[in-house]
């Protein structure tokens, strides 16, 4: 890894796995793992965990979610865990297991979609979003990316739908037939995958429709002259927002934003809202939209489908919570206010000050710092490599491999030892 200080050295580790993406990739890195001498345990919470991955090195708990901080801490200090692997830390059982690794002293490493995909898989050491270690002062930024050379970022390994929608079915619907073996399981989904997936079939009967619809409606705007300023939708119950932000629901989020633009955007100005591409349907974001909007409806556009990159050229800036559309955004070289400290979110790169006066004078990302902040993030912690294309998948496999195996000690120049963004989040009021 880049910047890196003194190898560790060759020696036996003890992994602990818990949820992993839904996937076959922890299984397979795990197995990987045994093959290089290196233990592996791996904690089942659900049938649709224990179908992703079983054997002798998997063991299930079935106890209540207020007791498991208890447990997770008896299976590091009675195995000796030296690593925690999980997918996302903020779930339920992980952030329990992530402090009490830390406290610890454990390894602790993030898996979650790229940041710079498709064609990409994160592994962070330490956390993700909010908790992430990596510098968000620009100078160190600057420094650190000095030492790197550019990232190969063309898109690798396009996803498919039928296989992530097979992913998710296979997963969610054995955990409600196998109630009875996981009573006091909490699922980290916000809604109960009947009602889920009865809304998916209601959204994708009217798919055609929808695709029409946001032609026209992108065209329009493609085609007119007044200021765009853009919010993406982020999924509702995501942990984007539940935990890495302070707002708790996207609807909130949305009557902020509503707000702010009423507020202090040039009359002329209009607000596109645009759905996210796994929006299921089950909020009415139009009845939101209107609800916020009062006299001031006319400025709102609701946009279900659509491109989001075809929009970039239009828009005069975008406003996120925290979502990778706000990177995306950056690279385009559009103006992005950030509503939480995303990982992206730097002076240089972002807006400072209050929403109000982005929408008077939205100022471009630093293309330098920008293309210094991509060669650190994708040295520190994107690996090639995709869960939702099968080639992309065996890359996965050797990619993360080899990285949880490498046991360099990052320089603390670019791997900070406390989460540089979390005073600023907890003032906030962001619940970590």
């Amino acid at each position: 890894m880049p910047g890196a200080a003194e190898p560790r050295g060759s020696r036996a580790r003890r992994f602990l796995f818990l949820q992993g993406p839904l996937s076959p990739l922890y299984r397979r890195i795990g197995a990987r793992l045994a093959e290089a001498d290196h233990q592996v345990t791996r904690v089942n919470f659900c049938v649709g965990d224990w179908l992703h991955w079983h054997g002798r090195e998997c063991r299930f708990w079935r106890g209540r979610l207020a007791d498991w901080p208890a447990e997770a801490a008896r299976l590091m200090e009675e195995g000796g865990v030296t690593d925690l692997v999980l997918h996302g830390d903020t779930r339920p059982y992980h952030r329990p297991a992530v402090l009490a690794a830390e406290a610890r002293g454990i390894n602790v490493h993030v898996s979650e979609l790229g940041l710079v995909r498709p064609g990409y898989m994160t592994l962070a050491r330490g956390g993700l979003g909010v908790l992430s270690r990596l510098p968000d002062d620009p100078a160190i930024i600057r420094r650190v990316a000095a030492r790197l050379t550019d990232p190969d970022l063309s898109p690798r390994y396009p996803g498919s739908f039928a296989l992530e929608a097979w992913q998710d079915v296979s997963y969610h619907l054995p955990n409600v037939a196998g109630f009875a073996v996981h009573p006091f399981y909490r699922r980290h989904t916000p809604s109960h995958p009947l009602v889920d997936y009865l809304s998916w079939i209601r959204r994708l009967a009217g798919e055609g429709r929808r695709k029409r619809e946001a032609a026209r409606i992108e065209a329009e705007l493609l085609a007119g002259d007044a200021p765009l300023f853009l919010l993406p939708l982020q999924v509702e119950g995501d942990y984007q927002i539940l935990a890495h932000s302070h707002f708790g629901t996207m609807r909130a989020a949305l009557g902020h934003v509503i707000a702010a633009f009423r507020g202090g955007a040039p009359k002329e100005a209009r607000l596109v809202v645009k759905a996210h591409p796994l929006d299921n349907g089950e909020v009415d974001w139009r009845a939101e939209i209107a609800r916020h909007a009062g006299g001031d409806a006319e400025r709102m556009v609701f946009l279900d489908g659509g491109s989001l990159a075809a929009l970039f050229p239009r828009l005069s800036g975008l406003v996120t919570v925290n979502s990778t559309a706000g990177l995306d955004a950056l690279r385009a070289g559009v103006p992005v206010a950030v509503l939480t400290p995303a990982l992206y979110d730097m002076a240089g790169l972002t807006h400072r000050g209050p929403l109000e006066r982005f929408w008077q004078a939205p100022q471009p990302p630093d293309p330098a710092l920008l293309a210094d902040f991509l060669k650190v993030v994708v040295a520190s912690s994107q690996l090639r490599g995709s869960i939702h294309n099968r080639e992309g998948l065996d890359e996965a496999v050797e990619t993360m491999t080899a990285r949880l195996l490498d046991e360099t000690v990052p320089d603390p120049d670019w791997h900070a030892e406390a989460p540089p963004r979390l005073a600023r989040a907890r003032a906030m009021g962001v619940p970590l």
